[in-house]
C-alpha cells in the first residue's frame, strides 16, 4: 500500500512539474521578438542604402510589416512596423530623417 501511494505521489509531481515547463517553453517562444526586430532592421537598412521603396507592405512568417512615411513638425519620420495576430503583438521602429 506504501509503495502504491508513493508511486501515486511521483506521478503527480511529475504530471504538474511537467505542466509547468511546458507553458514556460510555449510562452518563451510566443515572446521571441528576435527574428521580426531582425527583419525590421534589415528593412531599415535597405530603406537608409535606396534599396526599398515606401510605402511597402510585406508578410514574414506570421507577421505582417508595414514601412511608411510620416511626417512630423520639422522632420520626417519612417515608421517600421509588424503586427502578428496569432500571439496579439506589435512592433514599432522609428526613423527620424531630417
Amino acid at each position: 500500500m506504501e509503495t502504491l501511494v508513493a508511486s501515486i505521489l511521483i506521478i503527480t509531481i511529475f504530471v504538474v512539474s511537467s505542466l509547468i515547463l511546458n507553458n514556460l517553453v510555449s510562452n518563451r517562444i510566443r515572446a521571441n521578438v528576435k527574428p521580426i526586430m531582425s527583419h525590421l532592421h534589415e528593412l531599415e537598412y535597405l530603406y537608409a542604402n535606396g534599396k526599398l521603396e515606401i510605402p511597402y507592405h510585406s508578410d514574414y512568417k506570421d507577421w505582417i510589416v508595414f514601412v511608411t512615411k510620416e511626417k512630423d513638425k520639422d522632420s520626417e519620420i519612417i515608421l517600421f512596423s509588424a503586427s502578428n495576430s496569432k500571439v496579439d503583438k506589435s512592433i514599432e521602429v522609428i526613423s527620424y530623417i531630417k
